[in-house]
């Protein structure tokens, strides 16, 4: 082998492990939105971890960039971007509080899925009919894990299945973003637009009382763990292509179902758990497929490009 073939596997075995890393701190800021939701509204703790993510963002990046932070070119197309996500992270909140982190975070992974469909009519790409398989292998799984007359709450799935359709239009959306503006830029401008949305659904939720000075802390913290998972995503890609690495994203999976049962001592019914691997046999067969049909194509072309994640 190689010494060039060596460094490239090497840079992309540290991918791996940085995603896999980077996905457990997503299931543990998971773990934590479960824990606060079952004491405060979801939309104080958006606020409140807003507000931190803002003070990271000014504090770390800001005397780096300047003003190329807030520099962009289609200021519309990046607020709705903003919108959007501050309602996927409302949904994904309000699902987490009615359902166990595990069952959630499955059904949330039908996502790429969703973004393979949208792709075809919005970015004219084209779908083969393995990848048609593993679409419809995934979406069997996600009705084994909300399966109707099952143990979970009907709106909890709702929420999921919703955050799921978002994710999927911020992806496609961020995709088209990233080619005129900065990724600092469009974390910035979320960020932005997340504290006064909900900071005002937050005061139309108010219950009367704030957080004590210890869960303060744990949703100050959750607000550090999201922005340093969203860094290591960056990191990550830097190392290798998104379309190589995605199969590691599916880790998240495993992660959120073992910590749901460390935490909350929670295990899936049979049937749940079949569907949870079902769920991620059909994203990484999709991941795959994906990767081998970028790889045998002029550079240029653009077909199912990479199912980068678009975090909630």
């Amino acid at each position: 082998m190689s010494d060039t073939s060596l460094h490239s596997e090497n840079r992309t075995l540290t991918a791996f492990a940085v995603v896999i890393g980077t996905v457990l701190l997503f299931a543990l800021g998971e773990v934590l939105t479960k824990y606060l939701t079952t004491r405060y509204p979801v939309e104080l703790i958006m606020v409140i971890r807003s507000v931190v993510s803002l003070i990271l963002i000014m504090a770390f990046v800001w005397p780096k960039l300047g003003r190329n932070l807030w520099k962009i070119n289609r200021t519309r197309w990046v607020f709705l971007r903003g919108l959007i996500l501050v309602i996927a992270s409302l949904s994904i909140g309000h699902a987490l509080r009615l359902m166990p982190v595990g069952e959630t975070i499955s059904i949330l992974y039908s996502f790429p899925i969703i973004v393979m469909i949208m792709s075809i009519p919005l970015m004219g790409e084209q779908v083969s009919a393995i990848n048609w398989g593993f679409a419809t292998l995934g979406f069997a799984g996600v009705l084994m894990v909300a399966r109707p007359g099952g143990d979970l709450e009907t709106l909890g799935v709702t929420f999921a299945l919703l955050t799921a359709l978002l994710a999927a239009t911020l992806h496609l959306m961020t995709r088209v973003l990233t080619k005129t503006e900065t990724s600092h830029a469009l974390l910035f401008y979320s960020i932005l637009i997340s504290v006064p949305c909900s900071g005002l659904l937050a005061l139309l939720t108010w219950e009367g009382y704030f957080p004590n000075m210890m869960d303060l802390g744990l949703i100050a913290l959750l607000g550090i763990i999201i922005n340093a998972a969203h860094y290591l995503f960056a990191v990550a890609y830097r190392y290798a292509p998104a379309s190589l690495i995605a199969p590691a994203n599916w880790v998240h999976v495993v992660w959120a179902a073992l910590f749901s049962w460390l935490f909350f001592d929670h295990l899936p019914d049979q049937w749940t758990f079949l569907g949870m691997v079902v769920i991620v046999a059909a994203g990484v067969g999709i991941a795959i497929k994906t990767h081998r049909e970028n790889s045998n194509r002029p550079t240029g072309t653009s077909v199912s490009q990479d199912l980068r994640r678009t975090k909630i």
